[in-house]
């Protein structure tokens, strides 16, 4: 499966927040908060109207860990569905199933959710997916594969497990089993609080 292979650290910076989720670049960030490049730290970005919208849709596009093509063809496959586009167009990479590994706390980031989808580590309703972009259906059930439950990566699940961030309302997990469930279609107040689904869509409209 095609994945972003650069540096990331780099990423985060050039967007000011650490969108891999992992400490050692909160840690970078604290250290070099600007941009990279020769002058990075000297000029602060005076980004047109397209300057920002381009911004906004290559951030969603590494915060979910997706390669333009596949992201361009998410966007396609919503536009027309009843709703608004922006809403439906989240809710559609929210249902990804390497997000919704991440968002039951099965992982401690979309990336390391991304790997354990393609090793098979996980069931959707009792068969083997090993699909990143899955699309999860309300009803869905995601289990461990038993025939891994014995590897390491399960083995220190209670530690994997983030404290501080909680289940969104359109999933359920039963921490004890390692059980999650879809029980509903994701909401705005359940998309990544920095991004702007509105930017993207006028990104894609021109």
């Amino acid at each position: 499966m095609a994945r972003f292979r650069g540096p990331k650290g780099k990423i985060c910076r050039r967007f000011g927040e650490n969108i891999y989720g992992n400490d050692k670049y909160s840690a970078l960030l604290s250290k070099k908060g600007y941009k990279p490049g020769m002058h990075g730290q000297r000029f602060a970005s005076n980004q047109s109207e397209y300057g920002k919208q381009l911004t906004m849709k290559q951030k969603t596009k590494f915060t979910y860990g997706i390669l333009e093509k596949q992201f361009r063809k998410h966007y396609e496959d919503i536009k027309n569905l009843e709703g608004i586009v922006g809403d439906n167009f989240l809710a559609r990479l929210e249902q990804r199933m390497d997000n919704v590994i991440y968002r039951l706390g099965f992982a401690v980031n979309r990336p390391q959710a991304r790997q354990a989808v393609n090793h098979g580590m996980f069931l959707v309703n009792g068969k083997k997916m090993t699909i990143p972009s899955y699309e999860v259906k309300i009803g869905d059930e995601i289990t461990i594969n038993p025939t891994k439950k014995d590897n390491g990566y399960f083995r220190n699940l209670k530690e994997i497990k983030p404290s501080k961030r909680t289940t969104p309302s359109w999933l359920s997990v039963d921490a004890k089993k390692n059980v999650g469930k879809v029980i509903a279609k994701p909401k705005k107040e359940d998309f990544e609080a920095n991004i702007d689904a509105a930017v993207i869509v006028e990104f894609f409209s021109k």
